[in-house]
């Protein structure tokens, strides 16, 4: 819980699974939410459908990426249809991913059902509505020893365009941290750091807890130190965050969503005084030998605008005026990811 203080009520930074469920969504927080008062920029939604099942949604002013956290659908937008292979599950494989611009409408189905993330930012521009390929993921390696984890870059600033969102996918093996050293990024420092909210939504391996720890960066910042479950999250719009906390015998995987305010999309990070000098020990240490759990599955990489041109979509009938869940045609199940090369980074 943050010592940010609202009408004299604190604002909740830890979201317990099931304490934010919303209809077919298990987890939604959306950018600007009223209920939530100071969360200005960041979204995530975690879809839920059943086997035939489908969802529709407004975008509103934000942008958002359909991720499939398990199974496989098809994403309608925009006058666009994408087919999503998906995966089994995120400890299993890269999935592939479809960006949805904002001022438009929405429909996500499976045939088979699944669980599916949306990632989301206010932003200004309207860029189309594109497809992202899973080979495209660039795949690292970060840190050694047991402060090794893996991260599925499908939308760092410079590997995907979007206006304003940025997102990751973090795999920490039983044992280590991650988000190590804790670092922040709540000053505008140009070419040093950067303005950005952000979100850490969680999954377990088999279940389990972890710990996410946020630390102030200033009196009376985001002070959160908290037992993570799967379908757990919590907010950080500001302060040192990290460690990132895996239970022995059990990889977390947690999700990224950030953005920010700032002129340029960009991840800047300062890491705390009192921590930064881990980094100095890395190069003494192999990289855990678990990693990487997978990586990009193969296939062509083109050049800077991979993303294949989107398909008409099918016809269908008028949107109806709610978000319902009605039956759809089956999907292709998704595929297994053999393992690819890492390199050096932070998060």
């Amino acid at each position: 819980m943050s010592s940010d203080e609202t009408g004299g009520r604190p604002l909740d930074r830890y979201v317990p699974a099931g304490s934010a469920a919303d209809g077919p969504y298990a987890l939604r927080i959306d950018p600007g939410d009223p209920a939530r008062p100071g969360w200005e920029h960041t979204g995530v939604r975690i879809l839920e459908l059943p086997p035939g099942g489908s969802h529709s949604f407004p975008t509103g002013d934000a942008e958002w990426i359909v991720l499939p956290l398990a199974g496989s659908c098809t994403v309608t937008a925009d006058g666009a249809f994408f087919e999503l292979l998906g995966r089994e599950n995120v400890f299993s494989g890269v999935s592939d991913f479809a960006y949805v611009p904002r001022d438009t409408r929405a429909q996500i189905a499976s045939g088979a059902g699944g669980r599916f993330a949306l990632a989301g930012a206010k932003c200004e521009r309207r860029l189309p509505a594109r497809y992202g390929p899973a080979p495209e993921v660039p795949v690292e390696l970060r840190g050694t020893g047991n402060c090794s984890r893996q991260v599925n870059n499908f939308a760092a600033a410079g590997v995907f365009d979007c206006d304003r969102l940025i997102a990751v996918e973090v795999l920490t093996p039983g044992g280590n941290w991650s988000s190590y050293p804790p670092h922040k990024h709540d000053e505008y420092r140009p070419g040093s750091e950067s303005v950005l909210e952000e979100i850490y939504y969680f999954e377990i391996d088999g279940g389990g807890l972890g710990y996410q720890r946020v630390s102030p960066s200033r009196t009376g910042g985001t002070d959160v130190l908290a037992e993570v479950r799967g379908g757990d999250a919590v907010l950080i719009p500001d302060g040192w965050h990290g460690p990132s906390i895996a239970p022995p015998g059990r990889t977390m995987y947690y999700l990224n969503v950030m953005a920010g305010p700032g002129p340029e999309r960009e991840w800047l990070i300062c890491d705390h005084p009192d921590h930064a000098w881990i980094r100095g020990t890395w190069p003494e240490q192999p990289v855990d030998a678990r990693l990487p759990l997978y990586g990009a599955p193969p296939g062509p990489r083109p050049g800077p605008d991979p993303s294949p041109a989107p398909r008409p979509a099918p016809p269908s009938d008028p949107e109806p005026s709610s978000d319902p869940v009605y039956p759809s045609d089956p999907v292709t199940p998704p595929a297994t990811a053999p393992p690819s090369a890492t390199e050096e980074g932070h998060r």
